[in-house]
């Protein structure tokens, strides 16, 4: 070999290391650029998905949701963006595009519990049953633990009536929870759905077995054997159970089904009777009972003794609740029996529960139609004890007062219920607290005070017709702001055309403002439209009269007023000493 010819050689091979080397580091800078840019990516999808969650929290939704959205853009292969968007989308009720990401979240984290679970739960809402169960198994495989997600796969495939899979869920369920009552009987019934009676038989056998001195399993499983044809063998159970355990409350309630079915009505009362006087037989389960039994005696005639016997029989017993009697009560109403009779049973709830406002408010109504003032103020005073912030028992016991004439009572059992008046109270019964209150004032001889109640009588019903004839007459007799008067009387003319007090309200109105003609108008509407007319009406009718020139029949209308006073003494002493004046004198005397 020449020198020449070493020399090339030697210069090649140099070359061709630097070449490898070369590419080795081309290629150690490639991946450190990718490992670099990955790098960038994540730490960039990180920083706007904690941006996004910060927005979030302080209830920057729509800014939250497009930071979220960015970070799909940056980084796809990331579950947690996918699986708040999911949520975003739902609340929009863009369904199929919540499902989608939540697939996607559930594809990239197979493992994630939370993701699988909230797939399931989306499945379910678009009633796509299978995926939902599909999606729970795989839940279940990473977290055999989970009772709660078999118990939704039961349901589930209960809902598609895959029977054979919802049993293998219970029976999973069991080797967790060991053998229950719930799953055993639940299991029986998918059998008896299936129509394997001998499995639904032999489910309740098993656990009857495993507890053979539990009287209410060996009921479950007379139960099973009634519901699958082997009424016979299911009735001597029921028996024998009711031997070992009297007030066994499964078997006393089917043997009264049973006695029913088979139309042995003898029997079924017996069993009637024993079933609603059975310690362990709970108050909803009397109430059913009692329930058919009045609908069959509405079936064969409606004759009530019968019920009510048993009505009377409970009720004779201690009361855990006042439900019992109100359903009594409910029946007797129902039937229309004596009011009397009726209060006695309400008055046995009321013993129970003291405080029930309803009951209390019907023994009120039932006195107050009875017209026993006295009863009525005696049950609203205990109200007040039991319920204070109830305004109609303050409303109630006012008006008995007043009708008793006790004004300073009614006045303060109205002031008292003022106190418990809020902005959620009777518009109508609030006007007419203030309304009594007013006209109790009124005689007090507080007149301010009286106005002032009749002022917030109309603020809550402007159209209250009583108060607004007694405002205006009121306000007529002290001659003041008449137009006022005159405003209000004329609303309730208007809205009661032949209401003779309101009539003469609006008349003496017209004659204090000196509008005779027109005052006699209506006073003579007022003498049409009431045959017995009081004194003051009279009176009224002939001051009108006399000024509109016909004082003989003004003399007339005086003395029919001065009769009448004295037959009823209707006015006082001194109002008579005017109209004899006015007789005498044969003129009108202004007071």
């Amino acid at each position: 070999m020449t020198r020449k010819f070493l020399f090339i050689s030697i210069f090649c091979w140099a070359i061709n290391v630097l070449a490898q080397q070369q590419l080795s580091l081309q290629r150690h800078t490639l991946k450190e650029r990718i490992l670099n840019s990955q790098l960038s990516i994540s730490r960039k999808y990180d920083a706007f998905f904690l941006d996004a969650i910060c927005q979030q929290e302080k209830g920057q939704l729509d800014a939250a949701f497009d930071l979220l959205t960015h970070c799909v853009e940056i980084d796809s292969t990331r579950s947690e963006a996918y699986y708040y968007l999911a949520k975003y989308y739902l609340a929009l009720k863009q369904k199929d595009k919540a499902l989608e990401y939540s697939k996607r979240a559930a594809q990239i984290e197979p493992d994630n519990a939370t993701y699988q679970e909230t797939l399931a739960n989306m499945f379910v809402g678009n009633h796509q049953y299978e995926d939902a169960t599909q999606a729970l198994e795989r839940l279940y495989a990473a977290n055999r633990d989970r009772d709660d997600v078999l118990g939704m796969l039961v349901q589930l495939y209960e809902q598609q009536a895959d029977y054979d899979h919802a049993i293998d869920a219970l029976s999973r369920l069991e080797v967790i929870e060991g053998k229950s009552e719930r799953l055993s009987y639940a299991k029986s019934q998918l059998y008896t759905e299936m129509g394997n009676k001998k499995a639904a038989i032999a489910e309740m056998k098993a656990l009857a077995d495993q507890y053979p001195y539990d009287q209410s399993y060996r009921s479950l499983y007379a139960n099973a054997l009634y519901q699958n044809g082997q009424e016979k063998k299911a009735v001597a159970l029921y028996e024998d159970i009711l031997r070992n355990e009297p007030d066994n409350r499964n078997a006393t309630l089917a043997m009264l089904d049973h006695y029913r079915n088979v139309k042995d009505s003898v029997q079924a009362a017996s069993m009637m009777e024993r079933a609603l006087l059975n310690k362990n037989v709970t108050q909803e389960d009397r109430i059913i009972i009692l329930r058919q039994a009045i609908s069959e005696s509405e079936q064969q005639g409606g004759d009530s003794t019968r019920v009510l016997q048993l009505f009377h029989r409970l009720l004779d017993q201690p009361q855990d609740n006042a439900d019992m009697a109100l359903f009594c009560a409910t029946y007797m109403n129902l039937k229309k029996m004596p009011q009397d009779s009726i209060s006695r049973v309400l008055e046995h709830a009321l013993k129970i529960t003291p405080d029930n406002a309803s009951v209390r408010l019907q023994l009120v109504s039932y006195a107050w139609q009875a017209e026993d003032k006295d009863r009525v103020i005696a049950l609203c005073q205990e109200a007040r004890q039991y319920n204070p912030d109830e305004m109609f028992f303050y409303y109630y016991q006012g008006i008995a007062y007043y009708q008793k004439d006790q004004l300073d009572n009614a006045l303060n059992a109205f002031q008292n219920g003022i106190s418990v008046i809020s902005e959620q109270s009777d518009p109508e019964i609030v006007s007419d607290f203030y309304a009594v209150m007013g006209d109790i004032l009124h005689q007090k001889g507080k007149e301010q005070e009286a106005f002032a109640a009749y002022d917030s009588c109309l603020q809550w019903k402007d159209d209250n017709i009583g108060c607004l004839n007694n405002y205006a007459y009121y306000l007529s007799e002290r001659g003041q702001q008449l137009d006022k008067a005159e405003q209000m009387s004329y609303r309730t003319i208007k809205a009661e055309p032949n209401n003779a007090t309101y009539l003469d309200t609006y008349a003496w109105i017209l004659f204090m403002q000196r509008r005779f003609s027109e005052a006699k108008i209506y006073i003579d509407q007022t003498l049409q439209c009431d045959s017995d007319s009081s004194a003051v009406l009279l009176e009224h009718a002939g001051d009108i009269y006399y000024h509109v020139g016909d004082k003989e029949k003004a003399l007339a209308l005086w003395q029919q007023a001065l009769d009448k006073a004295s037959q009823k003494s209707e006015v006082k002493d001194d109002r008579r000493q005017i109209l004899i004046r006015k007789i005498k004198l044969k003129k009108y005397l202004k007071e």
